[in-house]
């Protein structure tokens, strides 16, 4: 007996357009850092940062700042939050589910830094691996150009 297996969602482009304003044009903190969503799905979000002297932390080595990849990491984790929070009410209008994001804050964050930001851009990778009706659970990934892990994050998000 062949198990059939439901494929998540996808998105409306009304929906999509509408996350990226708000991510990356109302936060306006993620505008600092320069994140650009480039992958948005149910259940795993990815974006980039590319490098440029303001996100310096250490001038030697041209190395990105620990301050940019957490902060970078919790708004991934947030962003994962909000495509999961969009996949599960997939009855309701794209601008209906926009407004769910309203209360959403990080908990709790850690970040475990395994190898210097060293590069011309990184990709930030983000699933939540829980969603619950008021705390939701995600991990997240920084990765440098030539695609190594350089640091993992988990973090607790309140979602209602």
């Amino acid at each position: 007996m062949i198990k059939a297996t439901t494929l998540p969602p996808e998105f409306e482009p009304a929906f999509v357009n509408g996350l990226k304003a708000i991510f990356e044009e109302k936060i306006v903190f993620n505008q600092v850092l320069g994140l650009k969503i480039t992958s948005l799905l149910p259940e795993r979000v990815t974006a980039r940062i590319d490098m440029k002297p303001e996100l310096v932390g250490h001038f030697s080595y041209n190395r990105i700042h620990g301050g940019v990849i957490s902060a970078g990491l919790d708004a991934m984790g947030g962003l994962a939050c909000m495509a999961a929070i969009g996949a599960r009410h997939m009855d309701e209008l794209p601008e209906q589910r926009l407004h769910r994001f309203a209360k959403l804050g990080t908990i709790d964050l850690r970040i475990d830094y395994l190898r210097p930001g060293i590069g011309a851009h990184f990709e930030l990778r983000a699933e939540v691996m829980r969603l619950g009706s008021r705390v939701a659970s995600t991990r997240m990934e920084f990765f440098g150009p030539d695609g190594k892990l350089l640091s993992t994050g988990s973090g607790a998000y309140i979602v209602s």
